[in-house]
């Protein structure tokens, strides 16, 4: 079974579009796609980030819907648990305002996923009603055509500068223990929160160890039905007329210079297995420098 790893990244915004941009290209390198959670209804998202978005998910990359827009002011949305309490006529009456938003912006998803990760039974009942197909929450993804959820807890990467050492590195171990034993790895990470080096580094060392133990990089979407990401095809240099090589020799020359085979069978040679004490080694060291680097960046912050 192949393991899925899908990385959301939330709070795009004019302050923090840079930060955004290069979190991206790093996990272009990576070929990982990425969630894009966009909030239409908050205050803060520019022309500049959503061209980026609208970029990015034609490329290849999703886009989720964050929220209702009627969390509390002044609190960061992953700390708000708006959709936690909504009953479903509220919850129906706030997605009708919320999808007008993202019609006039030129936004269209069938993927939700509620601040903080909480959803009340009657936000489930407003997104079926307009014709969701998915809602991320705390403890899995919920296909809401047949209400089965794919197991999974979110990872996050948000805390307090204090903890960041042992929180990074706590969230890096047990992405490295979910994609070990083929369960589904969910990374989520702010835009506000990549633009520090610490917490930076721990997202993309918690992929890169994903990746080691087999994990295959999908979107929310994707979960569903694989996602299809759009690649420019290189074009190979042209070649000058005056450096083409003539035309070939008639076929008779051809024949005749082709020397004669051997009938000696080939020898084929049949692949090594890795044995299994070398692959367990070679996880332990990768963890072990994982857990060096997480001690290196406490001693500095000390």
């Amino acid at each position: 079974m192949t393991v899925r790893l899908v990385v959301s990244l939330s709070g795009i915004n004019t302050e923090s579009l840079g930060d955004a941009q290069a979190f991206a290209a790093e996990l272009d390198e990576r070929d990982v796609p990425l969630s894009l959670l966009v909030a239409p209804a908050r205050r803060g998202v520019s022309r500049p980030a959503l061209a980026w978005v609208r970029e990015r998910v034609a490329d290849g990359d999703a886009l989720v819907l964050h929220g209702l827009g009627g969390g509390p002011a002044g609190r960061p949305p992953w700390r708000s648990a708006e959709c936690a309490v909504l009953p479903a006529h509220e919850a129906g009456l706030k997605m009708l305002a919320v999808r007008a938003t993202m019609e006039h912006l030129g936004l269209d998803t069938k993927c939700f996923a509620a601040p903080g990760w909480l959803t009340s039974h009657g936000v489930l009942t407003a997104l079926r009603r307009h014709g969701f197909r998915q809602c991320a929450e705390l403890h899995g993804v919920r296909d809401l055509d047949t209400d089965v959820v794919t197991a999974g807890r979110v990872i996050g990467f948000a805390c307090h500068p204090r903890v960041e050492p042992w929180w990074c590195m706590a969230g890096v171990m047990q992405a490295a223990r979910l994609a070990r034993r083929g369960d589904l790895v969910r990374l989520a990470v702010s835009a506000a929160d990549v633009a520090r080096p610490g917490v930076r580094q721990a997202v993309l060392d918690a992929v890169d160890i994903a990746l080691h133990h087999g994990a295959q990089g999908t979107t929310y979407p994707g979960l569903i039905e694989p996602p299809v990401r759009q690649r420019r095809p290189v074009l190979p240099p042209a070649i000058p007329a005056a450096r083409r090589r003539p035309s070939a020799a008639p076929a008779q020359q051809a024949n005749a210079a082709v020397p004669a085979q051997s009938t000696r069978p080939a020898e084929t040679s049949a692949p090594i297995a890795e044995p299994a004490g070398e692959r367990a080694r070679s996880v332990q060291s990768v963890e072990a420098n994982l857990v060096n680097r997480a001690l290196t960046r406490e001693r500095r912050t000390v």
